[in-house]
């Protein structure tokens, strides 16, 4: 794949950003477009390695050796239809999903990796450009009707192909704007939500009804959507965040991540916001070291907050690969996202034990410093590491610890579907609940997750509901 030596000729490069001083006064996407001939370059990179392990590594199943090799010879438009075959969005994957494809690739073993995720952001960026992605309705309607609960990528998928083979298909959405989390839990700086209208406008053409601000369960009841509907596809996401049930947890300006990202969202989006949430000249603390974390921190740099810290329970992951982690495995390294890149401290093994404030809200952060171990059976623990107490000041604290589970009230109650060991909505090998003919899929079914594991949950989800209204399906899943 690509040019034979390819992969010895030309070194990985990075994606083009904007100046920090510059992006940091906006909220728009940060990347410059990528030279054409660069990025030619970048696919010519992918090696003749005979067992493409970024399959492996891809939940999708995305064809990449036959893409990035149509890049590197400019066939751009078979390029598209290879991506398109197995990825309903990849300008969403090509901007959010973290790649684990990149981990898996057999040049990532002694040489960085081939650059995927950016190949393929830009096969889907030029064939926008060139108005290649256009509505494919069904040839035929089969009269049946599936309700798609929930707007993010897993419920997007889900109904697309449910549309393109030939069902009615409304999808619920009980915000005021459909996208999910991909609406109002991601920065604008990481992706401007034109991308989701220009998706919404395709497959309203394909056939798609958007419904928003229905809370399915309590606008619909779980008996009506029954009855209006041949089969259901919950997709509503995990939506529940972790608390952090500390002393002193009840002071104003400690909020859960989602509350401030949605907030500046929407004020990026031009709404009314009576509530936001403005850190400037403030001393801010992100409790919790992933993506979340790391999005509050790009909204605190552009807000222009007066010091950001951002601390991790975890200990720091080394920089190269540990020898418990081999290729292919996903790569547990330490990581260096473009929100850190713009500035703020980052502290890992830290414990938080309290916080301190007054009638105005918090005011400082108690926390200790802690050591982990590792026992003869594998099992990890941590003590405090006595004398390492300290307190950083705090106007605001951002809670980013991750997800617990989907929202169990009103309507999974009400469809009294069984739930899983883990607080998700378990589902059989073919994505049924308890429940005939409701089906779940994304971080309902599976927690909290990658975007490209929601996109395959709903392709997949889709198959199998195609499969059961019809006893057989062309669908790819």
């Amino acid at each position: 794949m690509g040019k034979p030596t390819g992969f010895m000729e030309y070194k990985r490069t990075s994606y083009p950003e904007r100046a920090i001083p510059e992006r940091l006064k906006d909220y728009k996407e940060l990347y410059l477009e990528y030279p054409e001939e660069e990025i030619k370059k970048q696919g010519a990179r992918c090696m003749d390695c005979g067992v493409p392990f970024c399959h492996q590594g891809c939940p999708l199943g995305n064809l990449i050796p036959n893409w990035n090799d149509m890049v590197y010879k400019n066939q751009w438009k078979d390029a598209i239809d290879e991506l398109h075959a197995t990825n309903n969005f990849p300008e969403f994957t090509g901007l959010l999903c973290p790649a684990p494809c990149e981990g898996s690739c057999v040049l990532g073993i002694h040489e960085p990796p081939v650059t995927i995720k950016y190949l393929e952001f830009n096969i889907i960026d030029h064939a926008f450009k060139e108005g290649w992605v256009k509505p494919l309705p069904p040839k035929s309607k089969t009269g049946k009707k599936v309700a798609v609960v929930g707007s993010g990528p897993a419920g997007l998928a889900c109904a697309q192909e449910l549309a393109r083979a030939g069902h009615s298909v409304t999808v619920f959405e009980r915000d005021d704007k459909i996208g999910g989390l991909l609406r109002y839990g991601i920065p604008d700086f990481k992706m401007e939500k034109y991308r989701i209208d220009t998706r919404m406008e395709q497959m309203t053409a394909e056939g798609v009804t958007f419904k928003t601000s229905v809370n399915v369960g309590v606008d619909i009841t779980a008996d009506q959507l029954k009855k209006d509907f041949d089969a259901v596809a919950l997709c509503g996401g995990s939506t529940i965040p972790r608390d952090l049930p500390i002393p002193g947890r009840e002071f104003k300006n400690i909020h859960f991540a989602m509350e401030y990202l949605t907030r500046q969202n929407r004020l990026n989006a031009g709404m009314e916001v009576k509530d936001a949430i403005n850190v400037k000249d403030k001393n801010v603390i992100i409790i919790g070291g992933g993506d979340t974390g790391a999005d509050c921190l790009g909204t605190a740099h552009r807000q222009g907050a007066k010091s950001i810290h951002q601390i991790e329970l975890l200990s720091r992951p080394p920089e190269t690969r540990d020898a418990k982690n081999p290729w292919p495995q996903w790569p547990v390294i330490y990581r260096v996202s473009t929100a850190h890149a713009e500035g703020g401290v980052r502290e890992f093994a830290i414990l938080t034990k309290n916080f301190e404030g007054d009638a105005n809200g918090v005011k400082k952060l108690n926390a200790v410093k802690i050591e982990w171990t590792q026992d003869a059976n594998g099992k990890t623990s941590f003590k405090e590491i006595p004398g390492s107490e300290f307190s950083l000041p705090a106007d605001y604290v951002f809670l980013a610890m991750g997800f617990v589970g989907p929202d169990k009230k009103n309507l999974l109650t009400d469809l009294k579907l069984e739930i899983d060991e883990r607080g998700n909505v378990k589902a059989d090998k073919n994505k049924m609940t308890s429940v005939k003919g409701v089906f779940t899929a994304g971080d309902m079914r599976r927690g909290q997750s990658l975007i490209v594991w929601a996109i395959a949950e709903g392709r997949q989800c889709a198959k199998a509901i195609d499969e059961h209204l019809m006893g057989y399906s062309e669908l790819r899943g």
